[in-house]
């Protein structure tokens, strides 16, 4: 790949995302650009019994559009975390690897964030440590608009969307509610992580592999 991929924030990010995160050394994550809602800044993905669930990170509200991302707070008067945890373990509780990864995930979950940025930094390291992923994270130093880099990704990968990533084509794997609803893609990466454990990096580098 040219350059080194621009991403946005995001909560427990879609695969998609980590796919970039997993075939590239550096990654850049944008904190300077004003928040924009329902993105995967403060929210993923997650499969359950019936079906793909929402886990939504509430924030501060207030001015959302002149708020900077780096500034966003998390709503802590709000019973969230518990109500993740509950989804997760739900969703999972049964999936082979879930015994394995749980506890370090929902140690970010339950950490006492002030802010989004800071929550969503920890996630995403914690999700390299455990698939044995070893990019380097960097913040950028100012806002650089939309355009002006070839590998930026911060809107191009958003829920609703088609892949933004060309060539990039999820490969498929045995989820815990498969029998009833098929491979479903475009989920957090925790999916993928509770149910293929260490073959995550190799699963992620698979999607991406046509690439030059």
């Amino acid at each position: 790949m040219d350059g080194v991929p621009l991403l946005s924030t995001a909560y427990f990010p879609p695969v998609e995302y980590f796919s970039l995160i997993a075939r590239n050394n550096r990654i850049l994550i944008e904190k300077w650009e004003t928040y924009p809602k329902q993105t995967w800044r403060n929210r993923c993905v997650i499969l359950g019994a019936n079906g793909p669930l929402n886990l939504i990170v509430p924030v501060q509200r207030g001015s959302f559009h002149r708020t900077p991302v780096r500034e966003l707070e998390i709503d802590n008067s709000r019973r969230w975390r518990e109500l993740h945890l509950r989804g997760i373990k739900s969703a999972y509780a049964t999936a082979p690897y879930f015994e394995y990864y749980f506890d370090a995930i929902s140690s970010v979950i339950m950490k006492p964030f002030r802010f989004l940025l800071d929550l969503n930094t920890e996630a995403i390291q914690v999700v390299e440590e455990l698939a044995g992923i070893k990019t380097e994270m960097a913040y950028t130093d100012k806002f650089i608009a939309e355009g002006r880099l070839p590998e930026d990704f911060r809107y191009r990968i958003a829920p609703g969307k088609t892949s933004g990533i060309e060539d990039y084509h999820p490969v498929p794997y045995i989820q815990v509610f498969s029998d009833r609803f098929g491979f479903v893609p475009g989920l957090s990466i925790i999916d993928m992580l509770f149910n293929k454990g260490p073959g995550t990096e190799a699963l992620l580098l698979g999607s991406l592999a046509a690439r030059k």
